[in-house]
């Protein structure tokens, strides 16, 4: 048995054949990475992280997704751990360690490590955690080709949603109402009965008119960056999208209703609630939104 001892604990742990991370610098086997206990990250949520998928060993919207990173850092006032450049080496050297094809990459921004106090010092070095994990393709394949259910939950998130915060307890509580209902996603709604986005995704929907409707930009949602490549595509299909808000009623109404992330593409929800969607299956809007969007990804991504 391949037996090491933690840094971290000082107890045996059984090392993995594959599975590394890196963090700050270092290249780790997956069961050693770890932080310090007074990481901000860990005892504030003080952090910021991204997914970005990996498709034939390609990762899918590289640039959206630092663009992202770049700007929920500066919203929160903590630095760039390090340039564009090299990360994308780290990306790209911990794709081949892992001997991934498809899966994707996790990435985190923490503030960095001081004594526990509310109050964010200044000068930190932030903490920079990347982990990599395959997907199970066959679940992406059938939540494609049969849609998923959801549920509708009260958005109980704090008022800047547009920075992507690892902050998610209301998402993850929201999530596992879900998954105890049996039902993939969950869809938030605000005190004003107004849908906001998904508990991990954003929420479009098409109506009995056919016109494809998204929540507009705002502090209330993350600007997706699948969301924001389907724009793109869209506009090259000249197909007119449109932002502003839509109730809960309105969705359950709808003749499609469909998901996006970066782990999902473009997903139909054939069931809201109880009560289904369209012919509770996927609609012809959502797949050839799906098929625009993995078109253009796939064009735009580099080795």
């Amino acid at each position: 048995m391949n037996m090491t001892k933690s840094r971290f604990h000082g107890w045996p742990q059984r090392m993995p054949s594959a599975r590394w991370a890196y963090v700050n610098g270092e290249y780790l086997p997956h069961a050693m990475a770890g932080v310090h206990v007074e990481d901000r990250g860990l005892q504030f949520a003080d952090a910021v992280y991204e997914v970005c998928a990996i498709i034939d060993q390609r990762l899918m919207d590289e640039e959206e997704h630092l663009d992202r990173l770049e700007r929920s850092l500066r919203e929160l006032e903590i630095p760039m751990p390090m340039a564009r450049a090299p990360l994308k080496l780290v990306f790209r050297e911990l794709v081949r360690r892992n001997g991934l094809r498809n899966g994707i990459i996790y990435l985190q921004v923490t503030r960095g490590i001081a004594r526990r106090d509310h109050a964010a010092p200044s000068g930190l070095r932030p903490t920079l955690i990347l982990t990599a994990r395959p997907v199970n393709a066959a679940a992406l394949v059938s939540r494609r080709q049969h849609g998923v259910i959801a549920i509708s939950h009260p958005d109980e998130r704090w008022a800047r949603c547009d920075i992507k915060s690892t902050a998610l307890l209301p998402n993850t509580l929201a999530k596992t109402a879900a998954r105890r209902q049996g039902a993939f996603e969950a869809i938030l709604v605000d005190g004003e009965g107004y849908v906001t986005e998904g508990a991990s995704t954003n929420v479009w929907i098409v109506t009995k008119e056919g016109e494809i409707v998204t929540r507009d930009l705002s502090h209330d949602i993350l600007p997706g960056v699948t969301r924001r490549v389907i724009f793109d595509a869209a506009a090259e299909a000249q197909m007119r999208i449109t932002e502003r808000k839509f109730t809960l009623e309105e969705a359950k109404s709808a003749r499609e209703i469909f998901l996006t992330a970066a782990t999902l593409g473009a997903t139909a929800v054939v069931e809201l609630d109880l009560v289904a969607v369209g012919e509770r299956r996927p609609g012809p809007i959502s797949q050839r939104i799906q098929g625009l969007y993995a078109d253009l990804a796939q064009r735009r991504s580099v080795p």
